[in-house]
């Protein structure tokens, strides 16, 4: 389901920044943007998100900005810095066109400059409650917008029960009149009839036509759509299976159409069918 959230938090060392979007996808598909500082994160970021989400593209972009104050430093060590400098000053006493030694020149002496590392223990602190955060207004936010989908799937399920039940209804006259046009076109090609031929025909006839079956299935298969809709699990990888059942049972009752009504009865009910399997990725 396409939902965004955002969180932030900001203390004496610095300002944290959590950004959670999400695209319809089959399955669970996690990707992390991580401050190297903080990247042993990930693993428990994941473990998280698996226990909240179910399926959908999920992109996490964390952002850590560290104030001036408590950014690295540099330290030097005196000791090495006033050996290295007695250690020039000895052999320029030794040569004839002594050179000059800078302090740059002895900063960059290996051992005299070390940099010190800023302690991200608070920032990691805060960066698992600032996602646990997030995490908990994406579920708020793809919830709100589940419950606004519910209307378009119940209004469809609605209108596909009106279909069935009119196929239902129709199918005893729609069968006495193929009955009658057989019988038709024996009289008019003044063939003689057999009762048992007509009997078998009939019998042929019936047995091509009776849709009961589908209709019972497609009344099963609506009647769950509409259950699974009020649970309170993640219900989008069964409505996907439905929604395949709903498809097939639809597609027989159009190979099996003896009028044009039920064709077009079929027909609008894969439209309904389809427009739901689309928003049905858009669920949990």
């Amino acid at each position: 389901m396409t939902a965004f959230a955002r969180q932030d938090t900001q203390e004496d060392w610095g300002t944290l920044t959590c950004e959670i979007r999400t695209v319809n996808h089959r399955y669970l598909e996690p990707s992390f943007r991580l401050p190297e500082a903080l990247r042993d994160l990930e693993n428990s970021f994941r473990e998280q998100l698996r226990k909240q989400l179910r399926r959908g593209k999920v992109d996490v972009a964390l952002r850590l900005q560290a104030n001036e104050s408590a950014t690295q430093g540099f330290e030097i060590d005196e000791e090495v810095a006033s050996a290295v400098n007695e250690a020039a000053n000895h052999i320029n006493r030794m040569l004839d066109n002594p050179a000059h030694i800078s302090a740059l020149d002895i900063l960059r002496w290996p051992g005299v400059l070390a940099s010190t590392e800023q302690d991200f223990g608070p920032a990691r602190e805060a960066a698992g409650a600032l996602f646990e955060r997030t995490v908990s207004e994406l579920v708020t936010v793809r919830e709100r917008e589940g419950e606004r989908l519910r209307p378009l799937f119940e209004d469809r399920l609605t209108t596909m029960g009106e279909r069935v039940t009119e196929v239902r209804e129709r199918m005893p006259e729609l069968i006495r009149a193929q009955e009658e046009h057989l019988k038709n076109r024996f009289e008019q090609a003044k063939v003689e009839l057999d009762p048992d031929r007509v009997a078998q025909e009939m019998v042929m006839l019936a047995q091509k036509s009776d849709v009961a079956e589908e209709l019972d299935r497609l009344e099963a298969h609506i009647t769950e759509v509409s259950d699974t809709l009020q649970s309170d699990d993640a219900i989008g990888r069964r409505l996907d299976f439905l929604m395949q059942e709903l498809n097939r049972e639809a597609n027989t009752l159009s190979s099996k159409s003896i009028d044009a009504r039920v064709t077009r009865a079929a027909v609008d009910l894969k439209v309904l069918i389809e427009q739901m399997r689309e928003q049905v990725q858009n669920l949990e």
